[in-house]
């Protein structure tokens, strides 16, 4: 058997993929099997579309264990899927495939990987059991005329959600090719900073615009672009009811932060490990390339 295991961490980027087989799949599937439901008090669940480290996502390729359903996702050692909120056997089974000496390093994501895996696990814990699970208000702002409806439900469908990421999200242009920044253009970036990526945008005809100070473009729609620095980067853009909304990676549409707040501007919203603030940029429809 084989076991495929994504680190679902990144917006911008795809995400790391390990495959194990044979014994160490064996190995594995021992350590993240359910050991005991998940008391009521213990049920948090992984926040929609957070950014930044999500859990580790388990699927089984060819023979299946039958008390898995398919695919498992592993959170701070507990295991949820259909069916399924159980505490793992090895409770630190995402520090056993993430750590220095776990599996991971086969990658070779860089050495300072496991580090920043294991704070966003720590990262994710603590949000688990801070996010308000609550309805929020719609109260409108400064409306934008040009901007595209937020329309989550289009996106959120299995045809378009895990082959188009941020990008093709905060410019509202399908490829499902998980679009990166200047690759359309011949100009991608080749690093993981707001002076590398934002040339890389420009390059598919964004229009840089700095001192846009979170106003609605006269034509077009204005995006925002963010950088986790040398791991990733984000979009988020504006939408008709002057509220921002963003996709991380393969995940759903939302229209919230990770502390689960609406997001009036992006410069101040609760953007996990994505620190760096780049810049304002507009997105003319029709005008613009990506790939």
């Amino acid at each position: 058997m084989t076991l495929r295991i994504t680190i679902d961490i990144f917006s911008g980027r795809p995400n790391p993929v390990i495959e194990l087989r044979g014994k160490d799949a064996r190995d594995a599937l021992q350590r993240f099997a359910p050991a005991r439901k998940l008391r009521s008090d213990e049920r948090r669940p992984i926040p929609p579309s957070t950014l930044g480290y999500r859990g580790l996502v388990v699927e089984q390729i060819g023979t299946r264990a039958r008390n898995l359903p398919q695919p498992v996702r592993v959170a701070n050692g507990d295991l949820f899927g259909p069916g399924l909120a159980h505490r793992a056997a090895d409770p630190d089974f995402e520090d056993f495939i993430c750590g220095s000496t776990g599996p991971l390093r086969r990658l070779k994501l860089g050495a300072r990987f496991p580090e920043l895996i294991r704070k966003e696990i720590a990262r994710l814990l603590e949000l688990r059991y801070r996010y308000p699970w609550k309805k929020w208000p719609w109260p409108l702002i400064n409306r934008c005329r040009c901007a595209p409806l937020y329309e989550p439900a289009w996106w959120n469908v299995p045809a378009r959600q895990p082959h188009n990421n941020c990008y093709n999200y905060g410019t509202n242009y399908r490829t499902d090719t998980f679009a990166q920044p200047g690759r359309a253009a011949g100009a991608m970036y080749t690093a993981l900073t707001c002076a590398a990526v934002r040339p890389a945008a420009i390059a598919d005809q964004l229009i840089d615009s700095p001192g846009a100070n979170n106003k609605c473009p006269a034509e077009g729609h204005l995006a925002a672009l963010v950088v986790w620095p040398g791991t990733d980067f984000h979009w988020y853009r504006k939408g008709r009811n002057g509220y921002w909304s963003h996709k991380p990676g393969s995940t759903a549409v939302t229209n919230v932060d990770n502390s689960g707040n609406l997001i009036a501007d992006p410069r101040t919203a609760d953007r996990g490990g994505y620190t760096d603030f780049c810049t304002f940029l507009v997105v003319m429809h029709g005008h613009v390339k990506i790939n």
